[in-house]
């Protein structure tokens, strides 16, 4: 029987208690080693695709709480975290992620599974979906939309007009933008601009949030900007009406860089969709408001079926 969910959160603060993890490497056609982990057991399994410049910090509580049940694939997109470099930095659009991503599924024997997507990573699941949807089982969108986020960042496009300039820039004087890259992406007073100003740096704790920014630091700046510059252009609003899973939409009704908006227009869009809406919520909702999400997250599992149907009633 599964634990009440204050034991799980008690015994989560001891490390002897952690579930084993498995850790190798899947290939992308181009070559491109792209690092994969396996926690827990049970299914269904549950495959989290990252937002960019992340590797992994916005799945502590889902790994925690679910890793008992659940067997749990984790991957880093190219040139991020323990993933390698392309040879070509061009080679980082959502054709190269789902390849990648197919790649890991194929590597870890996960035949099936929910694909978790936060952030970009919701563009990533849904295009995921739209191109191997058999081995999609659901889809749980966690404070993303379905494509161009510089039309839609702060409500505004000014980081849209203004995107071209800091492609530009790179390009001319890479050097330059390397070094003050890693003084502005690692620098204290971009964690305490981003506490004060774009998530809730009330409740979200130091030691959750603060790897981000030690990520993001070590992270090639053209390479960034360039897969950042393929999600502008990439949408599968499409697609919306064809997700043909089980999907569970969490929104934060604070959230600046993929505002509230667009997660009622997924809802509105996607058959059969539930959504969370979580109540002050921010960008990184998960790591802000972990026992509402999940809470809501078990119970919408506790529905899914291996051909992906939900249960009568749940």
């Amino acid at each position: 029987m599964r634990p009440p969910l204050f034991l799980r959160y008690l015994g989560a603060m001891s490390e002897s208690l952690s579930p084993d993890t498995t850790e190798g490497f899947a290939q992308g056609r181009d070559g491109t080693r792209i690092h994969w982990s396996v926690t827990g057991h049970g299914a269904p399994a549950l495959v989290c695709c990252d937002g960019i410049g992340c590797d992994g910090f916005a799945w502590k509580y889902i790994v925690r709480d679910f890793a008992p049940t659940h067997r749990i694939v984790r991957w880093h997109y190219r040139g991020h975290g323990r993933s390698g470099l392309p040879a070509d930095r061009s080679r980082v659009t959502f054709d190269d992620l789902c390849d990648d991503l197919a790649a890991v599924l194929d590597a870890t024997q996960t035949q099936t599974a929910v694909l978790l997507g936060h952030s970009m990573g919701v563009q990533v699941a849904l295009e995921s979906h739209k191109r191997f949807p058999r081995r999609v089982l659901g889809l749980v969108l966690i404070c993303g939309s379905h494509g161009l986020p510089l039309d839609t960042f702060h409500d505004s496009r000014m980081l849209k007009n203004v995107f071209p300039l800091l492609l530009n820039a790179a390009d001319k004087w890479p050097q330059a933008t390397d070094l003050l890259w890693r003084m502005i992406a690692g620098g204290e007073w971009a964690y305490q601009i981003a506490t004060h100003l774009e998530v809730n740096g009330k409740i979200v704790r130091r030691e959750d949030f603060a790897p981000y920014f030690k990520h993001l630091a070590g992270m090639d700046p053209r390479l960034f900007l360039g897969m950042l510059k393929h999600a502008s252009e990439h949408s599968a609003e499409s697609h919306l009406g064809s997700v043909d899973v089980p999907v569970l939409i969490v929104a934060g009704t604070h959230d600046t860089f993929t505002p509230y908006w667009l997660s009622q227009e997924m809802y509105d869009r996607i058959p059969a969709a539930e959504m969370l809406t979580v109540p002050g919520g921010s960008h990184i909702a998960p790591l802000e408001q972990p026992e509402l999400i999940t809470l809501r997250l078990e119970k919408w599992l506790a529905g899914i079926q291996p051909g992906g149907l939900r249960v009568a009633g749940s």
